[in-house]
């Protein structure tokens, strides 16, 4: 193998590889002598087809599969020996004269391709330890405890039975039995629903048509179907369902109490009390971290300056307009409505990718450097936590990710860069600034926003699954889930 650098401009670089005929010939005749010891054709004993009759009938795929083969290794090689290291996959272009194909193909010319691709740029990190962050942290306030309890109970209300009418905020305990044009249809029968009056979670007019119901009472409740129903053959559509009530309840708000705290597997009401706290306090270090993150993020930025590959940042680039663009249509914006142009937002947004770019690379450095790697058990766990956001579904998740090594590699990046940043933050020096918790939750608003506009809801891609199955009276028209894929 012959390797010449042609092009070395910057980042660029451009090899020449020529691997002799003679060294693919010897590969090619070794895969036709294995062929010959395994084929079997009519007229001939196996392992006795003639050697000259194999090359007839398989010379020429098997020489176009050791070229393949060839231009994999001999690249690999090729980048290898001269320690290079590519910042995307190096492109690979033959010779394009249908010639010369032909007869490197027949094993009368050498095999000679072209490499180019893009290295990394050579970086000289600054000293983490000459670096200072302001790290800002909060501890609850006594009221922001005291509405979290608040919320918790008033979310826990238990209901007794009463002997009134229905009204707004009572429960019905509930059998019914739908029909359309007087034929019931699959999954509109139930017992012991729960019908919440004023909830909102049933089909429009069904929870009205209960309003007055007593205990023991059998009425019809005529509703319509909405026209975007996630049963087509029920949409819009006019039914009756007979019911008949078997408890109506009324809502018993719970009392900030030693009992309300055993309903909900507190020993006593002091220690829900301390758990809530603790709770906010473990939102308010996550914001802390967070906002420390991006301190420590918006130095290693200032103190860094190199030459990026063009092709990370324009890919970068690419995947953040995407983004952008797409909010747009969603919302039926326009960037004159945002006060800036497409051309400037470009700019920026390209500023944006370039500095996403040399973040990346600095702290892949900072964990080339220092050996920072991510363990077997580590990735096990992140695809735990990923399998625990959908709940009932945590086996297909885990599947997937077993057998899809790319998405495994794509749950692998962000698991190394929090070793990374966790690394560097060990290193950094940090000087506590107390603040409120309004003034923490500002910085988590500002995240937020900027995530939004940046990725789209909460950064993830969103499909919208409905449940399996055809639905009663308590699916109502937008009855999915969200699920986050990345």
């Amino acid at each position: 193998m012959q390797v010449t650098e042609t092009v070395s401009e910057g980042l660029k670089r451009q090899l020449k590889v020529i691997v002799p005929a003679a060294d693919l010939q010897a590969l090619v005749e070794t895969k036709l002598e294995d062929i010959q010891a395994k084929v079997r054709l009519n007229g001939f004993r196996p392992g006795k087809v003639p050697l000259a009759h194999v090359r007839q009938l398989y010379g020429r795929s098997v020489m176009a599969e050791v070229l393949e083969q060839t231009v994999s290794e001999t690249s690999t090689k090729a980048l290898q020996e001269r320690q290079e290291r590519p910042a995307f996959r190096p492109d690979i272009k033959l010779p394009e004269d249908k010639e010369t194909v032909e007869r490197m193909i027949a094993g009368a010319s050498d095999l000679e391709y072209i490499m180019s691709f893009e290295i990394l740029p050579k970086i000289d990190l600054a000293d983490l330890q000459t670096i200072t962050l302001e790290k800002a942290v909060a501890d609850p306030e006594e009221d922001d405890v005291k509405k979290a309890l608040e919320r918790l109970i008033k979310a826990n209300v238990s209901y007794e039975p009463k002997d009134g009418a229905a009204e707004d905020g009572d429960r019905l305990t509930i059998d019914y039995k739908g029909s359309v044009d007087g034929e019931p249809f699959e999954g509109g029968t139930g017992e012991d629903a729960f019908v919440l009056i004023g909830s909102k979670r049933f089909i429009p007019g069904f929870e009205k048509g209960m309003e007055g119901a007593k205990t023991g009472e059998r009425r019809d409740v005529r509703v319509t179907f909405p026209e975007d129903y996630q049963a087509k053959h029920l949409a819009g559509k006019d039914a009756v369902f007979d019911v008949t009530v078997k408890e109506v309840a009324k809502p018993v708000e719970g009392k900030a109490d030693d009992e309300f705290a055993r309903t909900l597997g507190m020993e006593s009401f002091a220690k829900l009390e301390e758990a809530i706290r603790g709770q906010l306090q473990k939102e308010l270090d996550t914001i802390s971290r967070n906002r420390l993150k991006k301190a420590l993020l918006d130095a290693l930025d200032e103190r860094h300056s190199f030459e990026m590959p063009p092709s990370l940042v324009e890919s970068e680039f690419e995947a953040v307009w995407r983004n952008i663009t797409r909010q747009l249509e969603q919302s039926k914006g326009s960037f004159e409505a945002q006060g800036t142009t497409e051309e400037k937002a470009r700019e920026d947004y390209r500023k944006l990718a370039e500095r996403r770019v040399r973040l990346g690379l600095i702290l892949a450095e900072i964990g080339n450097v220092n050996q920072i790697s991510v363990a077997d058990d580590e990735l096990r766990r992140a695809v735990i936590e990923r399998a625990r956001q959908f709940p009932g579904q945590e086996k297909e998740v885990v599947d997937f990710y077993r057998k899809n090594p790319q998405a495994m590699n794509e749950l692998r990046a962000p698991v190394y860069e929090e070793k990374v940043v966790n690394f560097a933050l060990e290193l950094v020096k940090t000087a506590e600034t107390k603040v409120t918790p309004v003034q923490l939750m500002e910085f988590a608003a500002e995240q937020e926003r900027e995530q939004v506009l940046m990725e789209g809801g909460d950064g993830h891609e969103h499909e919208h699954h409905h449940h399996g199955g055809e639905c009663g009276p308590e699916c109502d028209h937008d009855h999915g889930d969200h699920h986050h894929h990345d």
